[in-house]
């Protein structure tokens, strides 16, 4: 029993994917006679013809991916887009730097490794961005032998 033409007219009728098209086992005698659009729309309505539902796309997997970012998973190089300056600005990037440099030759002040005159000149060096890092402070520092008594 072919029944292409009342699947594609049904189709057609109910605004859906032939796919989805269900005949009525029982009234198959019925469909085969129908050939005409009001026809269909006769059996649709006697609920021979059914369109099945719509099948949607599963949010799961992206709840669990929302929970993972949450925590911080998921961010590596690959999940990355833009800049680096668009993650993290160069203002904050450049205070972040600036605030760690001058904590580490405040705290030498004060335990009195350097000198305050020292203390001043290094500061202005932070301020004008001579140093990469804090290390780099502690470098220049013990190669220009600037720590008070020798000490490190």
């Amino acid at each position: 029993m072919k029944l292409r033409n009342q699947k594609r007219i049904a189709a057609d009728v109910l605004k859906s994917g032939r796919k989805r098209i269900k005949f009525d086992k029982e009234k198959l005698s019925d469909i085969k006679e129908a050939i005409t659009r009001a026809d269909i729309r006769a059996l649709v309505i006697d609920k021979a013809i059914k369109a099945n539902p719509k099948q949607g796309v599963s949010r799961s997997r992206a709840r669990k991916t929302i929970i993972q970012k949450r925590k911080g998973r998921r961010t590596g190089a690959g999940s990355r887009k833009g800049a680096k300056t668009s993650r993290l600005s160069t203002k904050k990037d450049w205070m972040n730097h600036i605030r760690k440099q001058r904590d580490f030759i405040k705290e030498l002040r004060d335990k009195k490794l350097i000198s305050t005159i020292v203390y001043r000149t290094i500061y202005k060096k932070v301020k004008g961005g001579f140093f990469r890092s804090k290390n780099h402070v502690k470098l220049y520092l013990t190669e220009n032998k600037l720590f008070e008594n020798g000490k490190k």
